[in-house]
């Protein structure tokens, strides 16, 4: 990732990045053009004929502070490649482009130098009409959404600012978001674990909503550790597995954070309890006190269908 340096200081900005192609372009910005002007200027053509049929443009246009994660032509076209039924943006469904385009925006100015590990409301709305979350990853290399990565990045727009990445981003739904954090591993293997009758993935894939308390990687190790025949989650009997990952499931409902009360929850595997009292705390049926971890990271990680949060042990029923 190239870091974009001003190079006049009052009307014209040059942006210095590399195309998909490997060929390098200059960006030009003036501090009178919004974001998209600038998207024009620069010939993100395609971004602009995505915003005008998802109406987007007069939004883009406004007063404000946002950050766009601007897609180039050829990631564009990447999109519609994936699609038999889409030759061209005006293929796509409004609302889907509408929901994809907006999941691209912040309403706030973020600056490259102000990215960290952590996830980022969108615009883009799921159940409840809940922000999606999206992912920012930066130790060992910049990535949103899993994959998508920077081409160039600080672009100043009036209303904002812009980052050129190489891929367009479609919203995740909870089992994205799990296999996109290097956290949930542990998670995501025991879900997949070949030995289930039960496909957790297409469960989870479902229109749910879902609200997923999720354990750690660190979790699953103090889970192993307790039982000296268990090494690995293989060493873990399948119905066991199978009763312990549907008691982490809260099917129907998709409760964030601040929406938790004192009480019983009903789990796809059964009921636990949930106690504010001395923080956001879980009991189990088994006599368990689990705490419920806090962070941009870690907390109401928002997916089209569900809502996680990661928790600090594995809850056994």
């Amino acid at each position: 990732m190239k870091v974009l340096k001003k190079l006049l200081p009052v009307l014209i900005f040059a942006v210095l990045f590399q195309s998909c192609s490997d060929d390098e372009d200059v960006m030009q910005t003036v501090p009178t053009n919004t974001i998209v002007d600038v998207a024009m200027a620069n010939n993100l053509t395609s971004l602009v004929a995505a915003a005008t049929r998802a109406n987007l443009v007069s939004t883009l246009a406004s007063e404000g502070n946002f950050t766009v994660f601007a897609p180039t032509n050829v990631a564009f076209q990447e999109l519609l490649d994936s699609n038999p039924a889409w030759n061209t943006v005006n293929d796509i469904p409004v609302e889907t482009l509408e929901a994809v385009l907006l999941f691209h925006t912040l309403d706030s100015k973020v600056m490259s130098t102000d990215l960290s590990d952590t996830y980022v409301n969108t615009l883009s709305t799921g159940p409840n009409g809940e922000a999606l979350s999206l992912q920012v990853k930066v130790s060992g290399g910049v990535a949103f959404n899993g994959d998508a990565s920077p081409t160039a990045v600080d672009v100043d727009a009036t209303n904002g600012v812009v980052h050129v990445i190489n891929k367009v981003m479609l919203p995740p739904n909870v089992v994205t978001l799990a296999l996109n954090n290097a956290g949930f591993t542990s998670l995501v293997a025991a879900l997949t674990d070949s030995r289930h009758t039960t496909d957790f993935v297409s469960v989870l894939s479902g229109t749910g909503p879902f609200t997923v308390f999720a354990p750690t990687n660190d979790a699953f190790q103090n889970l192993l550790d307790s039982n000296s025949d268990w090494n690995t989650l293989a060493d873990v009997p399948v119905a066991t597995l199978d009763a312990v990952l549907k008691y982490h499931v809260v099917n129907g409902l998709n409760v964030q954070a601040d929406q938790l009360t004192n009480g019983a929850v009903p789990v796809i595997g059964g009921s636990i309890t949930v106690d504010l009292s001395n923080g956001a705390q879980i009991k189990t049926t088994s006599n368990q006190t689990v705490n419920i971890l806090v962070g941009a990271a870690t907390n109401d990680v928002q997916g089209t269908n569900g809502v996680i949060h990661a928790i600090d042990a594995v809850l056994l029923p």
